[in-house]
């Protein structure tokens, strides 16, 4: 048990340095529609699908001096990465999109830490949704 004690320390003091050193941009509930899913059923129509993302950008490359859009990352970048996912087709499991798109939001070089889920709200009627959330940091 106390093993668990210095990673969590450690996670604590890391998302403390992000929040205390980072702007977060955020969308929430993009909707797209993916074909997306493993069963036989879900790959004949694609689904509705929720996608919200965070992104932490370090002040030091988001603090704009000339408000020019060009000083910070802008939303369209991430609503292109999305999108151009969704277009190459097909992917089987939400773990599967949420890391594809962690990765290339990640690459971006103002980006230094991604927290972005999925959800499909169609799936059960007793529930809102159902999905999957991934958070990851730069090196």
């Amino acid at each position: 048990m106390s093993s668990s004690l210095p990673q969590a320390h450690t996670s604590a003091s890391v998302m403390d340095s992000l929040l205390l050193n980072c702007r977060k941009l955020f969308l929430r509930r993009c909707e797209v529609h993916a074909s997306i899913g493993i069963h036989d059923f879900e790959k004949t129509a694609p689904q509705r699908l929720w996608i919200d993302v965070e992104l932490f950008v370090p002040y030091a490359v988001s603090t704009p001096k000339d408000d020019s859009i060009a000083e910070v990352v802008d939303y369209d970048f991430v609503r292109q990465t999305i999108a151009q996912r969704i277009a190459r087709g097909h992917i089987g499991l939400q773990e599967t999109l949420c890391d594809e798109l962690v990765d290339t939001l990640l690459a971006h070089p103002g980006v230094q830490a991604v927290r972005l889920s999925t959800c499909k709200p169609d799936v059960y009627p007793d529930c809102d949704a159902v999905g999957v959330e991934v958070f990851r940091i730069k090196p």
